[in-house]
């Protein structure tokens, strides 16, 4: 099988198109993990990612019929603008069907591009049913995004330039995954040729279809994909791609979206390209695996998968960055609500640099403040941290890997409502799409009296929702079968101690 695909890696017709990448080195990267890290720059592509590949090899393959009837193919972006470039080089017509929740840069990208753009559903799974079922009444060839022969090879090119433009040994490379094309051509061809160097798969933790997979040894599909890493964002991975990652992925490593933020800005620090999410994912997984293997004096090859990344999302990234690269502690301090206390409190932390600091009086003999804190040791200066505040017999809460607290809390700190009775606190994840937003509130609020709302766009897919309803316990039964059919992912953080400290 891997010879197979070597030959249709080492065939395969991508350079009318695409470009022969750089691999470029990350020194700082590469200093602080002691080991040497190569970033393969698929980011430069013509249209910014990978994709493009694969997709003109594929249409490459199509007979004059073919052409003639035209391609369909389902995105989210990368893919899409793969096909699109591929069908306006070869003179080919292109319909792509894209979920609804698809950002308009690359909406945009792709009608500049020529091809005709089809809207529809709610992510890639809807999409591609939609793509599919076009192809078959219309004629049209579905041009798939990952679980075909052609693609994969495509995709293959690139682990045969990493082999040319990096003759040495090299001991890993890390892959970034979605529905598998990717790493199973780049795993194809260097396994049939240099099967000493490891090939790393890496996933969203929300996203974790092939390491499940190659767990359970047969594919499973995911109920729900986070939509942070949404280039990537696939409940299961391909057959053909599946097929290959059990004969050739050594392992597979997931990072959270926090840690991909963080990768955004280790990779614009080494190189000034700002990568996407989804094209982070490889960086990301080698910093963490590097740590947890203590691997040192390794040669590494990351690939920067893409940059099809919007401002919305950007913002985002800079906020949490910090916290995913172990730069920032986040807390809560419990203080006396006296002349002093204040004062006090700040001069225990004066030679630390402060990043945020949220604090409102209230009634009562203790007050709670919320601190931001920068650091450069990680896990073990934010230890030492809290332990020195403790010392100092501060009442501390540490809530540095508290979603809630990060996303929503720290922008509300503002006083409790204790007027406020049998408030009951949840999170939701709604499709971020126009009237999405006020579907959901008048849904919510039929019925219930809504007692908090905190929400921001962040650019993405979907959006988060932090909302405190009013529901007496007799009606709680009732509340949660209101919860099931309202069809949102939701979980409670009633109990959430950023909630009981600063808003309940």
């Amino acid at each position: 099988m891997l010879t197979e695909y070597r030959q249709k890696i080492d065939a395969a017709q991508v350079y009318d198109i695409a470009i022969q990448t750089p691999l470029d080195a990350m020194p700082q990267l590469s200093a602080r993990l002691e080991n040497i890290l190569l970033l393969k720059r698929e980011d430069l592509q013509p249209v910014f990612s990978f994709k493009l590949r694969g997709a003109y090899n594929r249409m490459c393959q199509l007979t004059e019929a073919e052409r003639r009837a035209g391609v369909v193919a389902a995105s989210a972006g990368n893919h899409a603008q793969g096909v699109a470039l591929s069908a306006q080089r070869l003179g080919i017509d292109a319909l792509i069907v894209m979920p609804i929740t698809t950002p308009p840069i690359k909406v945009d990208a792709v009608t500049r591009l020529g091809a005709e753009v089809l809207l529809k559903g709610n992510g890639y799974d809807d999409a591609c049913t939609k793509a599919i079922e076009i192809a078959e009444k219309e004629g049209f060839t579905f041009i798939h995004p990952y679980d075909d022969p052609d693609v994969i090879a495509g995709q293959g090119t690139i682990g045969k330039e990493i082999l040319e433009q990096h003759p040495a040994p090299l001991d890993y490379i890390f892959v970034p995954v979605g529905g598998g094309g990717l790493i199973a051509g780049i795993a194809a061809y260097v396994k049939s040729l240099r099967p000493e160097i490891k090939i790393i798969g890496v996933e969203s933790d929300d996203g974790a279809s092939l390491q499940l997979a190659l767990e359970a040894g047969e594919r499973i599909a995911l109920s729900q994909v986070g939509a942070f890493a949404d280039g990537t964002a696939v409940k299961q991975v391909g057959v053909e791609p599946f097929r290959i990652a059990q004969e050739t992925v050594d392992d597979v490593i997931t990072v959270t979206s926090d840690e991909l933020c963080a990768a955004i800005m280790t990779i614009f620090e080494d190189t000034r390209a700002i990568a996407e999410p989804s094209g982070a994912l490889a960086v990301a997984g080698a910093a963490k695996y590097c740590a947890e293997k203590q691997l040192k004096n390794k040669t590494i090859v990351a690939i920067n998968s893409g940059a099809n990344i919007n401002f919305d999302r950007l913002r985002h990234v800079a906020e949490r960055a910090e916290i995913g690269g172990r730069k920032e502690v986040l807390f809560a301090t419990t203080i006396a609500e006296q002349p002093g206390s204040f004062q006090q409190f700040c001069e225990l932390l004066s030679e630390r640099n402060i990043t945020e600091f949220n604090y409102r009086y209230a009634t009562g003999s203790a007050a709670h403040v919320f601190v931001g804190v920068r650091i450069t040791g990680g896990d073990k200066e934010r230890t030492a941290l809290l332990a020195s505040l403790d010392a100092a017999d501060y009442q501390t809460v540490d809530f540095t890997d508290n979603r809630i607290a990060r996303s929503h809390v720290r922008y509300m700190v503002g006083g409790h409502a204790p007027q406020v009775d049998n408030e009951q606190l949840y999170n939701f994840t709604f499709p971020e799409r126009p009237g999405a937003l006020l579907r959901f509130l008048t849904r919510m609020g039929q019925r219930w009296n809504i007692s908090l709302f905190h929400y921001r766009n962040h650019g993405a897919s979907y959006g988060r929702v932090l909302v405190g309803v009013q529901v007496d316990d007799i009606e709680m039964a009732e509340f949660q079968n209101f919860l099931n059919e309202l069809d949102y992912p939701y979980k409670r953080e009633t109990e959430n101690p950023a909630y009981q400290l600063f808003l309940k």
